[in-house]
């Protein structure tokens, strides 16, 4: 997703690496990791914000966690910690750095090196397992005013093949091809298809469509990575306008008869779709119901809301300091 995108800013000098807090330059990786030869590693991205309180809340920090431990379970790496702890290590690595505005958190979990006595190849039993997280400043990349989308030729890699639902290092190639498409045609992002030639997901991104004041978005069976800001969007229209949003199948020619398209995740947070192959999405500007979830999911992350009571914000000053 290209529009409005400036260079990322450099990761913190601190880094959580190997079950300790450490300088990010004394962090060193053999080449011959298991993960990067194979793409057995799982991830996910976590964003902090800032609160007119002066302090940073993390954002469903510990949904994240969860999700990332359940995604290592499938690969058999260990994670020696909880949720919870996860999300205190996330908060004290971000007062490390100095991170208290608007920030962005990677952990990665991942496999390192094959145990004594096992034969080389891939494999998941008898290879050592590790755990790193980074955090860098990042506010919002992507452009509120609208990006284009194009359907991408390539199809979403099928849950019985590689499950969508865990964020796998080695699967966002399947991304990254349908991005080098979508960006080498013109186009800010793009949006997958499944097998069944059913609407999927955006490169990282869910989708959701708006017609007649109806709002849809792909059921977790079309191949979809169970997107927690999607959660929250679909959460804060039913509590904050009645709205509730259809999780279905998804047919490609309800995009091009959308009244409104628009795109919601973790790093791009949401983003409105206004061009669909080369066509105006509505008036092919941001619709209302758009500009409602964008307000919306604002006053959320930087805890303006005053009826959220869904426990999705975690201050990161009031968290005990790790020693």
């Amino acid at each position: 997703m290209s529009a409005g995108r400036t260079a990322a800013p450099g990761a913190g000098r601190w880094v959580f690496h190997d079950g300790d807090f450490m300088p990010a330059a004394d962090v060193r990786l053999s080449p011959s990791l298991q993960a990067l030869q194979y793409g057995t590693g799982v991830f996910e991205g976590i964003r902090s914000y800032a609160a007119d309180s002066g302090d940073a809340h993390l954002y469903r920090a510990h949904d994240h966690f969860t999700r990332m431990i359940g995604s290592a379970r499938l690969l058999r790496i260990a994670i020696d910690h909880s949720a919870a702890e996860l999300v205190e290590i996330a908060a004290e690595l971000l007062r490390r750095n100095g991170h208290t505005g608007d920030a962005y958190l990677r952990p990665l979990a991942y496999k390192m090196a094959l145990e004594p006595g096992v034969p080389f190849g891939v494999r998941l039993q008898g290879v050592s397992s590790a755990l790193t997280i980074v955090s860098l400043p990042m506010g919002s990349y992507t452009s509120k005013d609208g990006i284009s989308c194009g359907i991408s030729s390539w199809r979403r890699i099928p849950d019985s093949s590689l499950p969508a639902r865990a964020k796998i290092t080695g699967a966002y190639a399947n991304n990254a091809l349908a991005t080098d498409e979508a960006t080498a045609a013109g186009y800010d992002d793009a949006i997958f298809l499944n097998q069944a030639g059913h609407v999927a997901e955006a490169s990282t991104a869910n989708v959701f469509l708006v017609r007649a004041g109806r709002v849809a978005t792909p059921a977790q069976d079309s191949d979809i990575l169970e997107g927690i800001t999607r959660d929250s969007v679909i959460s804060l229209l039913r509590r904050q306008t009645g709205i509730e949003v259809e999780r279905r199948t998804v047919l490609r020619s309800e995009l091009h008869t959308a009244d409104e398209i628009f795109l919601t995740g973790t790093g791009c947070e949401i983003v409105p779709v206004t061009a669909l192959d080369g066509r105006p999405v509505g008036s092919g500007v941001p619709g209302p119901i758009t500009r409602t979830v964008m307000a919306a999911y604002d006053r959320s992350v930087r805890g303006r809301d005053p009826h959220d009571d869904q426990g999705w914000l975690t201050p990161v000053h009031s968290t005990p300091v790790l020693l």
